[in-house]
């Protein structure tokens, strides 16, 4: 077993101690050993990890799975806990126990697996837990999405999403995407300020492909990612992270990822539960 948490996160460093000394209490028997920093070895990686923290951290862990199949406990340490399997810190050591007793289910949450076609050929791969978005850092994007080939709209504004269930609530939330159950294996498609007339998010059936195509864009040179040091006008982002600059003519091609992540599931209803604490659902 391990703990994840942000180095910067003083509540998290807090509940990490608590829970530490909380096994050694009731299970010694239990080995707590840090998260590898490497976990392409799926032989090293603990079989369940207890993430303390927001939706970003949690993510951030399940980021780090690599289709290990770790199991993955959040507790709740941020506003919205959507992706947590505890989401008050006064539940969180008898959340703990009913995981050691074995009161809990497995939430198998789908992962979308994106390639960018650079010429013909892939020139990049990455993974996303809740959205794939293709985003013009500054002015306006021509952009073709395709589902198996067959054109369904295209966008010409800042850009274009592709979520999961999971990431529902999150950034598609905010661009009036729908909220979908996590537990419903979809893609979501979400256009970003559309210079026409906007139309709705559509809801695709798992099986699909859904392409992204980078028409046209005006280079203008004015942003450089910090992490290449390239030039970047529009950008591909997994889960808000792994920024790649992309070219004219270039495609983001996503089909659901054969791995998903696995959470620990352990109070009833919760995801009604947080639409009525969060939105204010009557």
């Amino acid at each position: 077993m391990s703990i994840f948490l942000r180095d910067d996160n003083e509540k998290a460093i807090e509940w990490k101690e608590k829970i530490e000394k909380w096994f050694k209490d009731n299970y010694p028997e239990v080995i707590i050993v840090p998260v590898p920093k490497d976990l392409q070895n799926c032989g090293l990686v603990p079989h369940v990890v207890i993430v303390l923290g927001g939706d970003g951290t949690i993510i951030e862990m399940a980021q780090k799975d690599n289709g290990c199949g770790v199991l993955i406990m959040g507790l709740n340490l941020g506003h919205v806990g959507f992706m947590a399997s505890v989401r008050e810190p006064k539940d969180f050591l008898d959340g703990l126990r009913k995981l050691m007793s074995g009161e809990y289910r497995v939430d198998d949450r789908m992962k979308i697996k994106a390639e960018i076609i650079r010429d013909g050929k892939k020139f990049a791969e990455i993974g996303a837990i809740n959205e794939v978005v293709v985003q013009s850092l500054l002015g306006m994007v021509e952009l073709k999405i395709e589902i198996d080939g067959h054109p369904l709209q295209y966008i010409r504004g800042s850009g274009a999403m592709v979520s999961t269930a999971s990431g529902s609530t999150a950034y598609n939330l905010s661009a009036h995407g729908p909220i979908v159950m996590p537990d419903i294996n979809c893609f979501i498609v979400s256009e970003l300020f559309d210079h026409n007339i906007p139309t709705p998010s559509v809801v695709i059936k798992e099986d699909k492909t859904v392409t992204i195509k980078v028409e046209n864009f005006r280079e203008s040179g004015r942003f450089t990612l910090s992490k290449t040091g390239e030039a970047a006008d529009v950008v591909v982002l997994a889960d808000g992270t792994e920024a790649i600059s992309l070219e004219n003519g270039d495609e983001i091609v996503m089909k659901k990822s054969d791995d998903f992540v696995k959470f620990v599931e352990i109070e009833p209803n919760y995801f009604f539960n947080s639409l009525k604490e969060k939105f204010a659902f009557k």
